[in-house]
């Protein structure tokens, strides 16, 4: 009988392990924008940041993305203290979205030296918070490709002092992205004309479907290009029908994908956090969704 009782011990043990490892604790990033309501602002930030880092931290989240960057701070308060205050919520600083357009002056004459002392002091603050990504959520639509070329030199110049600083950085669309100019899509253009070992995509997947796109068409098209996805939908995940998220992580591989990140612009809880747990929870059972991409 004891022989039986260790046995079924044992074997419970053992088999506790194998779903442990089936149900490993999956790399799921947040863009801190979900939760404007709650921290979007550096007063929101002093007043919510510890409760609310920690709710997401307990619904599976393991990294943030930041998007509240002004003049050396993020969020109102230093980069030090930044990094200190995520980390203390069991979460870890992936990446932040900040950029800064070029001027009609500067698109007109290519000169853009005044804009990259401005991302000088930037990156050095993000890499002091340690972050690993930076991404420019987004460019003015050009008028002619002489400002395409212009902005997609930029692009290349910052990401080569993001990568100086030992930081990679990216680019994130919305829809409009997927527009013409001068007969050429401003997206495939910025793509074709980035150099790829500095300027990185973050594809917004809910984003590229409003501009009647496939991800998956864009991951065979450039592959390796998409670093980081925004896995976004029209509010909660998989209740829209609009995204085919199966068939894009079955294609992260093509994507290059290495962090994902989730978006949500808007709920149907009553609570956002109540949404982003679900978000969590569709991710978390989804069998198509790997614990990392980060190999």
């Amino acid at each position: 009988m004891r022989r039986v009782l260790i046995f079924i011990c044992l074997f419970g043990t053992l088999l506790s392990y194998s779903f442990g490892a089936d149900a490993k604790k999956k790399e799921i990033a947040f863009q801190m924008y979900s939760v404007r309501d709650l921290i979007g602002n550096p007063n929101k930030y002093a007043q919510n940041h510890e409760s609310t880092l920690k709710a997401l931290a307990k619904m599976g989240y393991t990294a943030i993305e930041a998007a509240n960057y002004d003049n050396g701070k993020l969020y109102g308060v230093t980069p030090e203290q930044f990094k200190a205050d995520i980390e203390a919520a069991g979460l870890e600083v992936l990446s932040s979205h900040v950029g800064h357009n070029l001027n009609n002056e500067e698109l007109k004459s290519g000169n853009f030296d005044e804009a990259l002392k401005w991302w000088a002091k930037c990156i050095d603050a993000h890499k002091r918070a340690g972050m690993k990504y930076i991404v420019n959520p987004g460019v003015n639509f050009p008028n002619t490709l002489a400002e395409a070329n212009v902005i997609c030199k930029y692009l290349n110049k910052v990401g080569e002092m993001v990568n100086a600083a030992g930081m990679k950085f990216g680019y994130h669309n919305h829809s409009y992205e997927f527009n013409k100019v001068e007969g050429q899509v401003w997206y495939d253009y910025m793509i074709q004309h980035t150099d790829a070992d500095k300027v990185f995509y973050e594809m917004d997947v809910y984003w590229a479907v409003r501009g009647q796109v496939s991800p998956v068409e864009y991951f065979n098209k450039y592959p390796n290009r998409f670093t980081l996805l925004h896995i976004k939908d029209h509010k909660e995940f998989g209740e829209s029908g609009m995204v085919g998220f199966d068939a894009i992580f079955n294609n992260a591989d093509k994507a290059g994908l290495k962090h994902l990140v989730v978006e949500l612009e808007g709920s149907n809880r009553p609570n956002i956090l109540d949404g982003m747990k679900v978000c969590a929870d569709y991710l978390k059972a989804a069998k198509f969704v790997k614990a990392t991409y980060n190999k």
